[in-house]
């Protein structure tokens, strides 16, 4: 996995000779997964809304709602969630379709006609879901904050205004809790996309091979996103806490 990481970041500067398709997988990743990553974002701010109002709203803080929910989708549960639909969604049908290729020989032909399967294949699904995941999660930011401020507003254990919700979003969240998101999607990204891609290349032993190399490529993704999920965090840690000190 990291020498086709290395062969991908080599094969980087040429990525603009397989535009097309760049274009072909962008549209695939975005197309197949933004009413899905809208959905799931609607409702995790919903659930964050219903579990955590009416605890902060007894204790006389429901005013600090829109601040806790808008965070937790920024820096966790939002690119965590949104890599593991992608993992789920896009990440199986790369290795599933690299795997297919492999099985039947597609690949060897490629490298017969001088073709370097990396650049043709591997690279343009890297570099799209690199672009197209984060892309999703600022979607994921939005609706998921909606979700939050409507459920606060109309369930009666919590009784938090729209704009209570949306004046203490706006005061609590600052510009590095989106990015602390955006880095940590973005990592995932690569992540879901080599790991998939690889899986997919190793692919043996016909049409029950691509099925085992597609439940490798689902589960071995969502393993590394939860364990770099901790990496970054901590790494990125001292600036959270600033940002907290700054807000609530």
């Amino acid at each position: 996995m990291l020498v086709l990481f290395g062969a991908t970041l080599r094969a980087l500067p040429k990525v603009f000779r397989y535009r097309r398709n760049l274009a072909e997988q962008l549209f695939e990743i975005g197309n197949a997964s933004l009413f899905m990553a809208c959905v799931l974002s609607l409702f995790i701010g919903g659930v964050l809304s219903l579990q955590a109002g009416p605890l902060l709203t007894q204790r006389g803080l429901g005013s600090l709602l829109g601040g806790l929910v808008g965070a937790s989708l920024a820096r966790e549960l939002g690119p965590v969630m949104m890599s593991i639909l992608i993992a789920g969604r896009i990440g199986s049908a790369m290795a599933a379709e690299l795997g297919s290729m492999r099985v039947y020989q597609e690949i060897d032909a490629l490298r017969t006609l001088n073709i370097d399967p990396v650049e043709y294949l591997v690279l343009p699904r890297v570099v799209a879901i690199s672009v197209a995941l984060p892309c999703l999660l600022v979607f994921s930011l939005l609706i998921g904050c909606a979700g939050g401020a409507f459920v606060a507003a109309f369930n009666t254990d919590v009784a938090v205004s729209a704009a209570a919700f949306f004046n203490n979003l706006k005061t609590t969240l600052e510009p590095r809790d989106i990015i602390h998101g955006l880095i940590k999607t973005f990592l995932f990204a690569v992540t879901v996309g080599v790991v998939c891609c690889n899986q997919g290349l190793d692919t043996l032993g016909g049409p029950r091979g691509i099925g085992r190399s597609v439940t490798k490529a689902v589960v071995n993704s969502i393993v590394f996103i939860l364990v770099l999920d901790y990496v970054i965090t901590r790494m990125l840690l001292p600036f959270t806490k600033a940002s907290m000190a700054g807000g609530f």
